[in-house]
């Protein structure tokens, strides 16, 4: 079985099914791989098998997107349930899941919203990761969000919520790189002051991704976030500025929509993985000097 301990310096991917043959067979020079933790809550068949296969060479990560840790009324416990399930078979050496909401009563939304930032919602949202974590027995790592509309009702700024989410809750963080060029485009912040005030002593996994440009019925611009191309310059740029404070992260690219052979992914994990050799140590070594 691979160690539970991730290389920090190489990249790692989102594993896609049609990739386990050439990985296992190129012995691919891979970091870790991340799965959706929802793909894997049935007992058994191909699913399960294939990532025992992986398992049993690389690293993973599970990564939640439908516990709704953002909704209004309580988690659904069957889910959490089933999650537990899940990371308790495969021993993931990192858990995430979305600061976001997808439920409504008893309604689900295959989509990851926004959330007000208000008192109300930072307390709904504690409780909801403590719930998580006291359930798996262990810390979660929360991801800020890609937005693209804003609430009359917020009164904290994003990274200040997460911030105090973090502090009341003692949750690790997952910085997805792109979301917060994203959501700095969309909403008119200054990316490099939202990762210089984010709290990146608490971040133990990076995500990183490609972006569109969408036009409204008036022209203006908006970025949004389909994971369905190779990892952006912008995003490449902001990822430097980050690692050069935090040193070596565990980093992912995430390319779940047109997803191409794995050959052109090792490419896109090279790519991050020079990155994170050549930058990761620069400004630990010159504070050093």
């Amino acid at each position: 079985m691979a160690s539970e301990g991730i290389r920090t310096v190489r990249a790692g991917a989102g594993f896609k099914p049609q990739h386990l043959t050439a990985i296992i067979e190129s012995r691919a020079d891979a970091g870790f791989f991340e799965v959706h933790a929802e793909n894997y809550m049935g007992a058994g068949g191909p699913p399960h098998a294939r990532l025992e296969r992986l398992r049993e060479d690389y690293p993973l990560s599970v990564h939640g997107v439908g516990l709704s840790i953002g909704g209004a009324g309580p988690l659904d416990e069957d889910h959490l349930s089933r999650l537990k399930t899940v990371v308790d078979r495969y021993q993931p050496a990192l858990v995430s899941e979305h600061l976001a909401w997808s439920t409504h009563q008893a309604g689900y939304m295959n989509d990851l919203l926004a959330l007000p930032y208000t008192a109300e919602t930072l307390m709904g949202v504690t409780d909801h990761v403590d719930r998580v974590q006291d359930v798996l027995g262990r810390r979660i790592l929360l991801e800020n969000p890609s937005s693209y509309v804003a609430f009359r009702e917020t009164t904290f700024d994003e990274v200040d919520f997460i911030r105090e989410t973090q502090r009341r809750t003692g949750c690790g963080l997952l910085l997805d790189v792109n979301n917060v060029v994203v959501s700095c485009f969309n909403h008119g912040w200054d990316a490099d002051d939202y990762i210089a005030r984010y709290p990146l002593n608490h971040v133990e996994e990076i995500h990183l991704a490609g972006h569109d440009v969408r036009h409204d019925e008036n022209g203006g611009a908006l970025l949004i976030d389909p994971h369905d191309r190779a990892v952006a310059d912008p995003v490449i740029e902001l990822f430097r500025y980050v690692i050069r404070r935090t040193g070596p992260v565990p980093s992912l690219i995430e390319w779940d929509a047109d997803v191409p052979d794995w050959a052109e992914m090792m490419i896109e994990v090279e790519k991050i993985s020079s990155a994170l050799r050549a930058d990761s140590y620069r400004e630990v070594m010159n504070d050093v000097a």
